[in-house]
């Protein structure tokens, strides 16, 4: 069993906890923030679905992704836009968040404001990268990268723990498979789960094809469905998802984004399986 680690859920002082035989948690949410209306709209949303499926919600979005497959795709808003934003989700919206950083320069700043750090995958072997942001004594999410075994991890998690930061969540989002192309390898879960620390499932990562369209990644959200339900089933400890109110509007990950409309039944779907899985 994973040790569990404890987020303040900002709901009358409640605490979320990932790992240590809980139930199921979810983070979600649009890949970009896309808009102050819109990520507003989208989290209350959210946070209205996971409630009544009884699951724990952190909301997920960047204010800026630095690693998009051409020089003119949508980032977002930006870092300071961002995280305001992303401050008004947690504060008004009362949940709490989580977003990528891609450079030492954002980390302080935004330590102020997210709950969970995220290290994308391009970046997990960035070793001062990741020592620094350990630092800040908060959450990391460290995302293995397509190019890593799930033992390889064993090295990155040292890396956080070197700086006294045990609060590490581990997430799976596909191995890279020739070109343009991700397999989600179920293995990789029970192996990393062996680490101690909590395991999440990024479910419509693991069904992108990276730079399948050419200029920009491409996906295939309809197995989204099965490899969540298969995730669940070895027992994770937390699922991963990129939610969008139009998929196919969506200004960065849309082919491999779920609708807000389609959630409900999967993550009753989900529920039922890690009740079944964990006993509870």
């Amino acid at each position: 069993m994973t040790k569990a680690i404890n987020i303040d859920s900002l709901l009358g002082g409640d605490i979320i906890k990932i790992g240590g035989g809980n139930p199921l948690v979810l983070f979600a949410g649009p890949c970009v923030i896309e808009g102050h209306e819109k990520t507003i709209r989208t989290a209350e949303r959210l946070k209205d679905i996971a409630s009544e499926s009884s699951i724990a919600l952190i909301f997920k979005s960047s204010y800026d992704k630095a690693n998009r497959t051409s020089l003119h795709s949508y980032r977002g808003p930006g870092i300071s836009e961002g995280l305001s934003i992303l401050n008004e989700v947690k504060m008004k919206v009362g949940i709490p968040i989580l977003s990528d950083i891609h450079r030492f320069e954002e980390i302080d700043q935004a330590a102020q404001v997210l709950d969970v750090l995220q290290i994308p995958a391009f970046l997990c072997r960035q070793t001062d990268f990741i020592i620094e942001t350990a630092k800040t004594g908060k959450v990391i999410n460290l995302k293995k990268g397509q190019f890593l075994s799930p033992w390889d991890m064993k090295n990155i998690i040292e890396k956080v723990e070197s700086v006294g930061n045990e609060k590490i969540l581990l997430t799976e989002r596909g191995t890279s498979f020739g070109y343009n192309n991700l397999v989600a390898d179920m293995r990789s879960l029970s192996i990393m789960r062996g680490f101690g620390y909590p395991v999440v499932f990024d479910a419509t990562h693991s069904i992108q094809l990276p730079g399948g369209k050419g200029t920009a990644s491409d996906g295939q959200r309809e197995f989204v469905p099965n490899i969540s339900r298969a995730a669940v089933a070895v027992g994770i400890d937390a699922i991963f998802m990129e939610v969008h109110e139009d998929p196919d509007q969506a200004l960065c990950d849309g082919p491999n984004s779920i609708s807000l409309d389609s959630l409900p039944e999967l993550l009753m779907q989900i529920k039922k399986i890690d009740d079944i899985v964990k006993g509870t």
